[in-house]
């Protein structure tokens, strides 16, 4: 069990004697704080946070970082406030105390929903102090390691936690040790029995493969020094819960997984990486198309290193990885390497770690500004922990990470949130593509923008990226909100019209009083709910008429005019199609605004006499937008006959959505045509050209 004093030894490598007297000062005041408060092991409650300082002193973190987290748990289960340690100790080591404070568990309706409200949290602390995360990982750390103390269901829940949440995180910062750890450990409490067959296979096979590891290791060291190189060369071991995933996703047994051995060789310099590269591939022959350099194109976190994988034997081939010290370190250490916080000089790969964690970091805080709620913010960001990337250029040579499966939508928002919102089409490779195609790692995308142009609700089916989601999210949101507002003042102004007034008109007392009813803050929230069709318009007109009016006449009331440009808010129903020219009357529908029928529909005709239920509706002048139409087509059935039925619809300008041929009685079958018309006259030229062929014998409309 550590001791402040052996703590205060370490300390000794990287901090000077003033900074380890502020740590030493903040433990024994965490003692004294948490004097009498035992953990669930039995052990004085202390113990826990002098080991995660002792987790960040391994990592050489600052002495404010080791200060907070001797200090972590003394806001929440002692009765010292945020300015007792900010007189104590700083602001700076009290803002890291809060921070980590504000990440423990709240009381929710749903675990989910907990984790998600935890990891809102989380982001906004990190945007304070990117140390918060860092003393949470390495608290989370020690929890997980004592983790047998709590009971099983317990120990799941957390396991389950770790594995979603705080493992990710690791990862997503370059901490690949402590990543390593906290999945390992996660693993074997979530799946006990799972992870200890596979511990045991793993200690058979590593006896069984010994000798040949030893064997390559020193063939590899050996040509190092016959060509003059500098490098350790070490055998890597895969960790459990990698050996698990692998063995899950791929479908492959223990044995297939075991047979590929892993090493990694750490040199002085980057020349000397490459020039080791060069001496493995002439020792052991590639494996074509399986070589990786993550040192010229980083890893989102800022990971760097050269990947080849070469054949040794007939049935064996082997992993190597190359890199330099810097990037070691950074490898294991990720974000915490960053020197931002130490007394000695930069490196360039730890300084690449944290810019890019402060990135993802920021990006993060600009998506939970986006998000609805905290669920809808770990939905995008979920995508956003688990990347495997792809590496993509702009036409002016800059290299974009993205996830794998992303499209040029990602790529537009990964530029810039407007370039996303005004995209119209794209260019990959110089050739002209769709936006959903996925990208692959050495492309150069263009995108190409209008100002007219606005995010397309269809987007949503193929991005991947937690940024693209959002912000075409929050886009529609907000479209959706000023349609809903301009139809909810078309509705309420078409019943206040009978009392002889308008919006503009109401009396302000009369309108509060509706509004705090209802709770709303001002008249576009109200109008918004009668848009979306949450609130009727004609009880809302009957609270806010003038006192003098006693009677009202709904009857002979005026039509609304659809003008084809209201959007969201306004839908064609599928039941009956339809299209400009024809008489239409509207249904108010909860939480879809106004829906368009016919008026001979019969899904609306037991209510279209209900004022109350209905809106007159009237086609305005000029209409741009195509209509959908079904088709029901009777046609002697012979070979070609869905070809002539489309070119013949094709030539008369309308646009085939759909053509299905339906069951056969003898030589007669039913065709299916959905197609897109601009209005009643378009349609009747269409159903005329299809009528005049020979093959065809009845022509309806659904």
């Amino acid at each position: 069990m550590p001791t402040i004093d052996s703590l205060s030894d370490r300390l000794n490598e990287y901090l000077d004697l003033q900074q380890i007297k502020e740590v030493r000062r903040a433990y024994f005041y965490a003692e004294q704080a948490h004097d009498g408060q035992r953990r669930k092991s039995g052990e004085p409650y202390v113990t826990h946070p002098l080991a995660v300082s002792s987790i960040l002193a391994t990592m050489h973190m600052d002495h404010q970082s080791l200060m907070a987290a001797m200090l972590h748990d003394v806001i929440e289960d002692t009765d010292i406030s945020y300015e007792g340690i900010e007189n104590q100790f700083g602001t700076s080591v009290a803002d890291i105390v809060d921070g980590v404070s504000k990440l423990t568990h709240l009381e929710f309706e749903t675990k989910a929903e907990a984790q998600a409200e935890n990891f809102q949290k989380m982001v906004l602390a990190m945007a304070e102090d990117i140390r918060v995360i860092l003393v949470k990982l390495a608290d989370r750390l020690h929890n997980m390691r004592t983790l047998g103390a709590m009971p099983p269901a317990k120990q799941r829940r957390i396991a389950r936690e770790t594995m979603d949440i705080y493992a990710p995180v690791a990862a997503r910062l370059g901490m690949r040790d402590m990543q390593v750890e906290l999945e390992d450990l996660a693993f074997q409490s979530f799946y006990p029995m799972r992870a200890k067959y596979i511990r045991r296979a793993v200690v058979q096979a590593r006896g069984q493969r010994k000798d040949m590891i030893s064997s390559i290791e020193e063939a590899i060291r050996q040509r190092l020094v016959q060509e003059g190189l500098p490098g350790v060369v070490s055998g890597r071991e895969k960790h459990l819960y990698s050996i698990y995933r692998k063995m899950k996703a791929q479908r492959k047994s223990f044995a297939e997984i075991m047979d590929v051995f892993a090493f990694r060789i750490v040199t002085d310099t980057v020349d000397e990486c490459y020039r080791i590269l060069g001496a493995i591939h002439n020792l052991y022959k590639p494996v074509h198309g399986r070589f990786k350099d993550y040192i010229a194109i980083p890893k989102a976190n800022g990971y760097q290193s050269l990947h080849t994988e070469l054949f040794v034997a007939r049935d064996v081939t082997i992993e190597v990885q190359i890199r330099n010290r810097e990037m070691d370190a950074v490898a294991s250490l990720g974000i915490a390497e960053h020197s931002h916080y130490k007394v000695y000089g930069d490196s360039d790969s730890a300084v690449g770690s944290y810019n890019r964690a402060r990135k993802w970091v920021l990006g993060l805080l600009e998506m939970q500004k986006r998000a609805g709620d905290s669920m809808e913010f770990i939905e995008h960001v979920k995508k956003d922990l688990f990347p495997d990337e792809v590496y993509v250029f702009t036409p002016k040579g800059r290299i974009l990470e993205l996830p794998r499966g992303a499209t040029p939508v990602d790529f537009a928002y990964a530029v810039h949130t407007d370039v996303g919102n005004s995209c119209v089409s794209c260019r990959i490779n110089r050739r002209l593509a769709p936006l959903s195609a996925p990208l692959e790692s050495g492309e150069t995308i263009e995108i190409i923008t209008t100002r007219s142009a606005q995010p397309n609700m269809a987007w949503l089916n193929f991005v991947v990226t937690g940024k693209a989601r959002s912000s075409i999210r929050h886009f529609l949101k907000n479209q959706q909100r000023h349609e809903s507002i301009e139809l909810g003042r078309r509705l309420l102004n078409q019943f206040l019209g009978h009392y002889g007034i308008s919006v503009d008109e109401i009396d302000a007392e009369k309108l509060n009083a509706v509004l705090e009813c209802a709770d709303f803050e001002s008249i576009e929230d109200l109008l918004e709910d009668i848009g979306m069709g949450n609130r009727m318009a004609y009880v809302v007109a009957r609270k806010l008429k003038p006192d003098e009016t006693s009677g009202e006449s709904l009857k002979g009331q005026k039509p609304i005019a659809v003008q084809g440009t209201e959007g969201l808010v306004i839908q064609y129903a599928k039941c009956c199609y339809p299209i400009f020219g024809d008489q239409i009357v509207g249904h108010i529908s909860s939480g879809r605004g106004l829906v368009v029928h016919r008026t001979e529909c019969s899904n609306i005709r037991y209510m279209r006499d209900d004022p109350e239920k209905c809106i007159y509706l009237e086609w305005s002048d000029v209409m741009d937008d195509e209509f959908t139409v079904m088709l029901k087509l009777e046609v002697a059935s012979h070979r070609g006959i869905i070809a002539s039925l489309a070119t013949t619809v094709s030539a008369t300008g309308a646009n085939i959505l759909r053509i299905d041929m339906g069951e056969k009685e003898g030589q007669l079958a039913t065709v299916d045509m959905e197609i897109a018309v601009t209005d009643r006259v378009h349609l009747a030229g269409a159903i005329k050209k299809l009528r005049a062929l020979r093959a065809v014998s009845r022509v309806i409309r659904v």
